[in-house]
């Protein structure tokens, strides 16, 4: 059975900790293996690449690497601020995402 995760991609969060503490970014993949997530412009590293078909010149790219989850926080759409995340059914039946500090839906 797969682990429920209080992030999934395409979220907004915020960095609690680390080096990029106070940042934002969106999540553009969440790992469950390994309980991490890739965040646009948070935690970069290089990354020292051969010369290949698609980069044939080879050299040190710039790219994200994996954050684990439990240093990262939802924005809350209404007040832009970090909130913990809670499920609940909403009126159609639908089990959905909701912000605890202001009640709001989250998509």
């Amino acid at each position: 059975m797969q682990k429920k995760l209080h992030i999934k991609k395409g979220d907004i969060v915020y960095v609690n900790t680390g080096e990029n503490k106070g940042q934002q970014g969106r999540v553009l993949e969440v790992i469950r293996k390994s309980d991490k997530a890739i965040v646009e412009g948070i935690n970069i590293v290089s990354k020292h690449t051969k010369p290949n078909a698609k980069n044939p010149q080879g050299g040190i790219l710039k790219q994200e690497a994996p954050v684990h989850i439990s240093n990262l926080m939802v924005i809350d759409p209404s007040s832009g601020k970090p909130t913990r995340i809670g499920r609940k059914l909403n009126k159609q039946g639908l089990l959905v995402k909701y912000a605890k500090k202001s009640g709001e839906e989250i998509k």
